[in-house]
């Protein structure tokens, strides 16, 4: 295996799991609202809130770096996409 096969399936798994998290993420802020106003009676609603918010903040630290090490991870293969294909060129046939 070559290391640009390694990158690109590292990179493949790592994107993927960024997606399940985005996607995960969405679904959960899919029936989150902005500002309730609830009575005493209602209290359920104000849990049921705060846990979807905690999930949330806990997930969007993983969902940035996740993110980040997806873009640089692209970058890397395409650097050396562009280098393998500079010394292909480059050499005497």
């Amino acid at each position: 295996m070559t290391p640009m096969v390694g990158l690109l399936i590292s990179w493949g798994v790592l994107t993927t799991i960024l997606v399940v998290l985005l996607i995960s993420k969405s679904t959960l802020t899919m029936h989150e609202d902005d500002s309730i106003f609830l009575n005493d009676t209602e209290s359920q609603m104000e849990k049921d809130q705060v846990e979807i918010l905690a999930k949330v903040n806990k997930i969007t630290p993983i969902l940035k770096v996740l993110g980040a090490l997806s873009g640089v991870m692209i970058l890397v293969i395409a650097g050396l996409f562009v280098y393998q294909g500079l010394m292909m060129a480059s050499t005497p046939q």
